[in-house]
């Protein structure tokens, strides 16, 4: 028998790498900036050294290691951080805070805005996101990404895979876990939400990491959807 949906009344949703291609966005900014500088780097390799650092430096935070930062910031010191290691220089301090803020400005994927318009219609729509709410805010009118409403990681106090995260879906919405699915490109973010009752999509995303990437699109078999995309999602959903 198939999963039941008929309780879920709102869809939580990862954005980086789930709704949005920030490693083509992150090339496309920097192509830019070598005509403007004069320099030549290999932007791909920059985009894949610079979401490296994403995960680690955020269990930092998570450890104590690092003080509690803004995703902005902690994108900031990593920034810094692979112009180093790849021996880039030449960039002014303006510069590099608007190209750190590329994140604000991210493509979303070619099947992410007419997905939501489609879940729009039947459920509420939410980001879950580690990334703060002027970032999202920011995000969502530059892509077009149609949200009922914001959550992050400063509303949250937290980042995930951190339980508080997904309890802010439930108190801001007043809803029972059941109610909820959680949406995402990344397994151990589901497992997370299931872990506390939320059912799970899993949207494959083999191009996150780029063209030549092998990426691990395994789903576990505790998640109640596995999506193509989110216009395969919304079909599966009914919608």
């Amino acid at each position: 028998m198939g999963a039941d949906f008929s309780q879920i009344k709102a869809l939580a949703f990862d954005v980086f790498g789930t709704l949005v291609d920030y490693r083509t966005s992150i090339i496309r900014e920097g192509q830019q900036l070598s005509l403007k500088k004069g320099l030549a780097v290999n932007w791909g390799q920059l985009a894949d050294a610079w979401r490296g650092k994403y995960r680690p430096n955020m269990d930092r935070v998570m450890r104590g290691e690092l003080p509690k930062m803004s995703l902005d910031a902690l994108h900031r010191m990593a920034l810094e951080e692979v112009l180093l290691e790849n021996e880039i220089e030449g960039f002014t301090e303006e510069e590099k805070e608007h190209f750190n803020l590329v994140w604000h400005r991210l493509l979303p994927w070619g099947d992410s805005v007419p997905g939501l318009t489609r879940l729009k219609s039947k459920y509420i729509l939410t980001t879950l996101s580690n990334g703060s709410t002027s970032l999202l805010v920011n995000l969502a009118k530059h892509a077009g990404l149609p949200w009922d409403l914001i959550l992050s990681s400063d509303l949250g106090g937290a980042f995930k895979p951190d339980p508080k995260m997904y309890q802010l879906v439930l108190d801001s919405l007043n809803l029972k876990p059941e109610q909820v699915m959680m949406v995402a490109a990344h397994p151990y973010d589901l497992l997370a939400a299931k872990s506390i009752g939320f059912q799970a999509a899993f949207v494959m995303r083999p191009l996150e990491h780029g063209a030549h990437a092998v990426p691990d699109l395994t789903a576990d078999p505790s998640f109640e959807i596995v999506a193509n995309d989110v216009v395969d999602l919304a079909r599966q959903l009914g919608v």
